[in-house]
C-alpha cells in the first residue's frame, strides 16, 4: 500500500475506521489488520467499546502505529448523546479517550462539527490542550472549506475527515485544496451502498472484485492524499478491503466510474 503523510508521520492509505468492532471479534481484526500493513487508525470514546478494543489488542502500541480519535459528539449517562460546546467538556472527552486508549498522548484528535457555526472558540480549546502536551496534532471532522480555514488560523491541521465517496462528491474542491496544503482528506463511508450503475458493475466484473472493493479502490485513486479508513467487524471483509488497496484501475475505467 502507498503512503501519504499524516501530519509529521508517513502511513498507509488504506486504514481502518473502528466504529463497527464487536467485542467478540475485535481483538482478531485488529491485530490481523496490523498484520496486513494496517498502521492507521481510526476511533472516538463515543464509538462503544472501540478504544478498550484497541487497548487489549494492540497495546503497548508500536511506534509506527497512528491511533487518529475524535472528540465532539459524546454519551452522557443522563444526557444522553451530545456535542460538546465548552472547554470543560472537550477536556473531558479527551481525558475520556487518553483512559480508554491507555495512553499519556493521543496522536490525533479530530473536532468533529454539527453544523457550519464558528468553530474558532472549540478548536481553540483543543489547541490548548495540544500545547498542555495531551495532544501531539490535530483534525477536523465534518467541516466546510471556511471551518477549514477558520481552523487553520488558529493551529496547524494535519487532516480532514468528511463524508465522500463515488456517490458523493460535494467535497471535490476540497480534497484539492487540502492536497495543496499536504493535508490529508480522510473519507468515512466511501463503501457505503450505493446505486451499482452497468459501468461499475462491468469494471469490478473485469477485476474480479466486489462492488465494494471498487469504490474503495475509486475512492483512493480520486487523489494521493486521501487516506481511507473502512471498517468491519470480520476478518474476510478486512482482508477484502485491503486487496482493494492494490487495484490499479485505468483513466477510462475511473472516468467510467464518474
Amino acid at each position: 500500500m502507498s503512503g501519504w503523510q499524516l501530519g509529521d508521520r508517513t502511513v498507509n492509505r488504506l486504514g481502518f475506521g473502528t466504529m463497527r468492532l464487536k467485542p467478540e471479534t475485535g481483538v482478531e481484526v485488529l491485530r490481523r489488520a496490523v498484520e496486513l500493513g494496517v498502521d492507521h487508525f481510526d476511533t472516538a470514546a463515543f464509538y462503544g467499546p472501540a478504544n478498550e478494543l484497541l487497548r487489549a489488542a494492540l497495546a503497548p502500541y508500536a511506534p509506527e502505529l497512528v491511533i487518529a480519535t475524535k472528540v465532539g459528539p459524546g454519551v452522557h449517562p443522563e444526557r444522553g448523546f451530545y456535542q460538546a460546546m465548552t472547554a470543560a467538556e472537550l477536556r473531558t472527552q479527551v481525558e475520556e479517550n487518553l483512559r480508554g486508549l491507555g495512553v499519556d498522548v493521543l496522536d490525533v484528535v479530530n473536532l468533529r462539527v454539527g453544523n457550519a457555526d464558528s468553530l474558532a472558540e472549540r478548536f481553540g480549546v483543543l489547541a490548548e490542550l495540544q500545547k498542555a502536551g495531551l495532544i501531539r496534532q490535530l483534525g477536523v471532522s465534518n467541516v466546510t472549506t471556511e471551518q477549514l480555514e477558520e481552523a487553520r488560523a488558529i493551529a496547524p491541521v494535519v487532516c480532514v475527515q468528511n463524508w465522500y465517496s463515488v456517490d458523493r462528491r460535494d467535497d471535490d474542491s476540497l480534497i484539492d485544496l487540502c492536497a495543496s496544503y499536504g493535508i490529508a482528506y480522510v473519507p468515512f463511508a466511501s463503501i457505503a451502498d450505493g446505486v451499482a450503475t452497468e459501468a461499475a458493475q462491468a469494471v469490478a466484473a473485469a477485476h474480479g472484485i466486489s462492488a465494494q472493493q471498487l469504490r474503495l479502490a475509486w475512492t483512493l485513486h480520486r487523489s494521493p492524499n486521501i487516506l481511507a479508513i473502512p471498517g468491519t467487524s470480520k476478518v474476510a471483509h478486512l482482508e477484502q478491503n485491503v486487496a482493494a488497496g492494490a487495484v490499479q484501475l485505468t483513466p477510462a475505467e475511473v472516468k467510467s466510474l464518474e
